[in-house]
């Protein structure tokens, strides 16, 4: 269900705006989506685990929030991260 380390570290290098960079939001939405993707596979398995469904509508909301923060800043950021991860708004 979580990501490992180092396929944390290779969406940190995809995404930063600059070197060592973690905080941004592009690299937040990044990771976040990559846990969504994981909890939406563990789901295919285990229907039923509402435990975990709970944190993941908690994903989505954060990622959602994160998302509106670039829309509103940066519009252009805003569509390369939504294009570059396949996000459907």
């Amino acid at each position: 269900m979580s990501i490992t380390a180092d396929r944390k570290s290779e969406i940190v290098k995809e995404y930063a705006t600059k070197p060592g960079d973690t905080g941004s939001p592009e690299v937040q939405i990044a990771v976040i989506s990559e846990r969504i993707n994981n909890l939406t596979e563990h789901f295919k398995a285990h229907a039923k685990d509402n435990h975990s469904r709970r944190g993941l509508l908690k994903m989505v909301s954060h990622r959602r929030q994160l998302l509106d923060y670039l829309k509103k800043k940066d519009s252009a950021r805003y569509d390369a991260v939504i294009s570059k991860l396949g996000l459907r708004r």
